[in-house]
């Protein structure tokens, strides 16, 4: 029993779609898992950065940029002489930090001792040097200042494509911890402010610079999969770009092209902005990765260096992510919302425009995310929601074409085309797990039957017999079809036929009509019958008359069978009562080729539209209660008026 039961929820349109959405979450976590999403998510955080209100670049960070023309000017690389001299200039001006991104790890001279001078005579001056790739390509800074804490590194670690997303506050170096340029040069910006770096109280191995802690980035951070986590890296939030630092060029500042408060209480970078010096990086706003959307190395450290400046005086937070099982709950609802979308669209349009509708709220969630510092990947839930709609599409295509197939095999043998139709654009009301549901309905159900069935049956061979009852109950339910009613079953030589299902009538008025529907119906085969008497008349055949039965009333329709064949039928007293009224008496030669008998209930909806015979209150067989039931001869043809419009003629009928 519980092996059954399981089989049954299973089947379970709901359950089969619950399953549909597992397998597609399941897939989308997989792709993404094994990275298939990874550079698109990377191309849709970039644009999520582009897309931000636009912010005034940092005005504490002034870079002071070697071009092409000062290269030709003054050679390169810069002898330590003018080096000396540049420094003096901005030191005079009074910044809080002046950092070099020009390696310096051997003496150009002229000036050499000069230049050791200005650097012990200005302890706020910070160099760079560079870990490279291994340690044998290892940069280091000048030899007066290895070992000071007046160093910091220079390195980054590019995604592909070589687009640079993430910074580095500290990295190991031989048992130590190295800092970062940036970081280097905001700490001594913060001094004055008695802002420094410590562990944060909740998790010592995190740090926390000011009013902020800055979680250390993880190898699935964001859109990324199994990203190189090496150090203590950080999302990079390019705050005020496209636009860069206020620059001026080396020769500006050698030449007094510049005032003390353009300098005064700010980070000034020195490096070179110069194309053939190769000192720059692609950004998420690279664009098209072409050389001059290209940042120049001093500004990406200006960059940094704004960053953890905002992150400590509380004027921005550190970009965030959402755990893994946030993540994937993100990723699940758009999953349920696109089997909800695929099963309850309707039509095409709506579905495209719902999708559409989808797709650009998962966007604009992620932006809106962004612009609030947080990195909610995008397109797995996109591909979830996407995939959910289309395989719920599919699937309900599927379930419906088998639903047809299934409504199709009860009923082609007892409907037209036109009412299956009708039944397929109301199986919402009709259908209930594939099947019709059981309704209890009023309807009207006619009985047949040949007179003497079996003295004709015994005169014919059975292949004569055969194709002369098929003869018969073909032309039969022809007209059954033919007036709006379905041939529920054939009993050997009698037919039922009933009208008024298989969609249920909500008013008087329809159940009229099919009570009417089904007297002519009647009508209409003694018609035929007479016809085909005389065809088999003239083959020597036997003529036949039939006997009719007709009960308006309460019945109770449904399918019965198995999963394997299923009947459409109706049940109830309704059907007895007709099959008995078709039974009743003897019919003789003077009742004609079909003698309809109907009950009061029948004759209560028909009104003045056919000539009726009472035959009295009777006790039918099987029926406890007396009925008062009529015979049906004949059509009372409607009578224009004088204003021409048709009426039914008066009643004929004899008492």
């Amino acid at each position: 029993m519980m092996a059954a039961r399981f089989a049954e929820v299973l089947h379970a349109p709901a359950t089969r779609l619950c399953l549909l959405g597992i397998v597609v979450f399941t897939l989308v976590a997989l792709l993404r898992a094994a990275g298939g999403l990874e550079s698109l998510e990377l191309l849709a955080w970039d644009h999520s950065l582009r897309w931000r209100a636009p912010a005034p670049p940092d005005p504490r960070i002034v870079v002071v940029e070697e071009t092409e023309e000062d290269i030709r000017r003054l050679g390169y690389p810069l002898a330590d002489g003018v080096f000396a001299q540049l420094l003096d200039k901005i030191a005079a001006a009074a910044p809080r930090a002046i950092g070099v991104d020009k390696y310096r790890d051997i003496p150009v001279p002229p000036g050499s001792a000069a230049l050791a001078q200005t650097l012990q005579a200005n302890p706020n001056i910070f160099w760079v040097m560079n870990f490279g790739e291994s340690r044998g390509r290892r940069i280091p800074p000048p030899a007066m200042l290895q070992g000071t804490d007046r160093v910091g590194f220079n390195d980054f670690i590019d995604d592909a494509g070589g687009v640079i997303r993430r910074g580095l506050l500290f990295m190991d170096d031989d048992g130590s911890s190295a800092y970062g340029f940036g970081l280097r040069l905001a700490l001594a910006y913060l001094k004055p402010l008695n802002i420094g770096l410590a562990a944060d109280s909740a998790n010592p191995e995190h740090a926390r610079l000011g009013a902020a802690t800055i979680a250390p980035f993880e190898r699935n951070d964001g859109g990324y999969v199994g990203a190189d986590a090496r150090g203590y890296q950080f999302l990079l939030d390019y705050q005020g770009m496209p636009r860069r630092f206020r620059s001026f060029t080396v020769g500006d500042i050698l030449d007094g092209r510049f005032s003390a408060a353009d300098l005064r209480e700010r980070i000034v970078i020195i490096g070179s902005s110069a194309p053939s010096l190769r000192d720059d990086f692609y950004t998420p706003f690279s664009r098209g990765q072409v050389q001059d959307q290209r940042l120049p190395g001093p500004h990406l450290h200006g960059m940094v260096a704004s960053q953890l400046l905002r992150i400590a005086l509380g004027e921005s937070r550190p970009l965030r992510v959402w755990p893994d099982p946030l993540e994937y709950a993100w990723i699940g609802a758009w999953c349920v919302l696109g089997i909800l979308l695929g099963t309850h669209a309707g039509s095409l349009l709506r579905f495209v425009a719902l999708a559409a509708a989808g797709l650009a709220a998962v966007a604009a969630a992620a932006q809106a995310a962004a612009a609030a510092g947080w990195w909610i990947p995008p397109l797995p839930a996109a591909a979830s929601f996407a995939l959910a709609a289309a395989a719920a599409i599919a699937y309900r295509t599927m379930q419906e074409k088998l639903e047809r197939s299934a409504l199709m095999d009860i009923f082609s043998r007892h409907v037209s085309p036109q009412v299956a139709d009708s039944l397929w654009q109301q199986r919402a009301d009709f259908l209930e797990g594939g099947r019709p549901r059981p309704q209890q309905i009023t309807a009207t159900v006619l009985f047949t039957d040949i007179r003497g069935f079996t003295k004709i049956s015994e005169k014919l061979d059975a292949t004569s017999l055969f194709a002369w009852l098929d003869q018969y109950l073909d032309a039969m339910s022809r007209i059954v079809d033919a007036h709006g009613g379905i041939v529920n079953k054939y009993i050997g030589d009698a037919v039922m036929a009933v009208f008024g299902v298989p969609v249920a009538r909500d008013n008087t008025e329809d159940i009229a009509r099919d009570a009417a529907q089904a007297v002519a119906c009647a009508l209409a085969m003694g018609v035929e019958l007479d016809r085909l008497n005389r065809q088999w008349r003239a083959a020597g055949l036997p003529e036949i008359g039939i006997r009719a039965g007709i009960h308006c009333g309460p019945l109770v329709a449904g399918s019965v069978g198995g999963a394997d064949r299923l009947e459409y039928t109706v049940i109830g007293d309704t059907v007895n009562i007709a099959s008995r009224l078709e039974s009743y008496g003897t019919a003789t030669a003077a009742d004609g080729t079909c003698r309809i008998l109907a009950s009061a209930a029948t004759l209560a909806h028909l009104g003045n539209a056919f000539v009726t015979r009472s035959i009295g209150s009777v006790a039918l067989k099987g029926k406890a209660e007396e009925i008062a039931i009529f015979q049906i001869t004949a059509h009372i043809p409607p009578v224009k008026s004088a204003s021409g419009t048709a009426t039914p003629s008066p009643p004929s009928a004899s008492p």
